[in-house]
């Protein structure tokens, strides 16, 4: 019997960190979750991520040596090849935070980040909705919009290496000012932090109130709509820049709300007159919830794989 390799993924976001112990197969053996609350500053965050960690490698009786690594899948921007965090928008206090050291120094094994959304579609082609699939994009609507693209089983990459911002892809020029710099883009609108924002001007506490009014609120109606009409033109936009054979639709609100949001994506697509777009396929993400802290994993069972080559 062959024996499959052990690592812990981390997935941190703005508001929840999540830890599981995964094995080469994909399968969560046990896993963790708490509240990111970055403002607590980073050490301390640092010291519960290792508590976490210990936690699930006790319920998964893994001892620390049998690990071949540990990724992590952090809301970006991020620096990969430095390790380094530089998110003050939605991890406050986190920029130029190195949590590669740390974490390398607490367990004695590899250490590897990359951006969440990233982390996400690894996951997703490894085990999940992507596999064998390329041109692949992933796109994660939650609380922002992350988006992830894959070609040829490789992470596509911008210049210095840098991750793409798909959810700050312009959408109207009359939009809500985002903090990326220009208005209308994608996340200032179809985001749950967006449609929270507006939700609080009619007198609604957040992005679950203004979803479930919606089938009899107009004010609730209109943003939804919003919403999903800013999705279907970026995914114009996605479509004629990558020429995708597969966009997987994840997050809280991607998954939750798919059928309204790949619909409009569907006929956004099928508008298209000066590209291939009959095996364009827009796809759940099938790992769920779990895609970011699975495909971290996957990053560290990458990783073991590179330098298991080195000489």
């Amino acid at each position: 019997m062959r024996e499959i390799e052990k690592a812990i993924g981390i997935d941190i976001g703005g508001t929840k960190t999540a830890v599981a112990a995964v094995d080469g197969d994909g399968r969560m053996h046990a896993s963790s979750h708490f509240e990111t609350a970055s403002k607590r500053g980073f050490s301390t965050c640092v010291s519960e991520v290792n508590e976490h960690v210990r936690r699930v490698l006790n319920e998964a009786k893994w001892a620390e040596d049998d690990l071949c690594g540990i990724g992590i899948g952090c809301a970006g921007p991020v620096n990969p090849a430095r390790g380094t965090i530089h998110n003050p928008y939605t991890l406050p206090g986190w920029d130029n935070a190195d949590i590669i050291t740390p974490l390398q120094q607490a367990f004695r094994v590899p250490v590897r980040l990359e951006n969440d959304a990233d982390a996400a579609v690894v996951g997703e082609s490894e085990f999940g909705a992507g596999c064998s699939v390329s041109p692949l994009i992933m796109v994660t609507i939650g609380t922002g919009i992350g988006g992830a693209v894959l070609v040829d089983g490789k992470l596509y990459r911008g210049v210095n290496g840098e991750h793409p911002e798909l959810g700050h892809i312009p959408v109207t020029a009359d939009g809500p000012e985002c903090y990326c710099g220009i208005r209308g883009c994608w996340e200032s609108i179809a985001s749950g932090a967006a449609i929270g924002l507006a939700a609080r001007a009619f007198g609604m506490a957040d992005s679950y109130a203004v979803f479930a009014a919606a089938q009899n609120n107009p004010n609730a109606a209109a943003t939804i709509q919003a919403a999903v009409s800013a999705t279907a033109k970026a995914t114009w936009t996605l479509l004629h820049t990558f020429l995708p054979h597969r966009i997987i639709l994840g997050g809280g609100i991607g998954e939750n709300y798919f059928e309204l949001f790949a619909d409009a994506m569907r006929q956004q697509i099928s508008r298209a007159t000066q590209i291939p777009k009959g095996n364009v396929e827009i796809l759940k993400a099938r790992l769920g919830n779990a895609a970011g802290v699975i495909g971290a994993a996957a990053l560290a069972f990458q990783n073991s794989e590179v330098l298991s080559k080195i000489p």
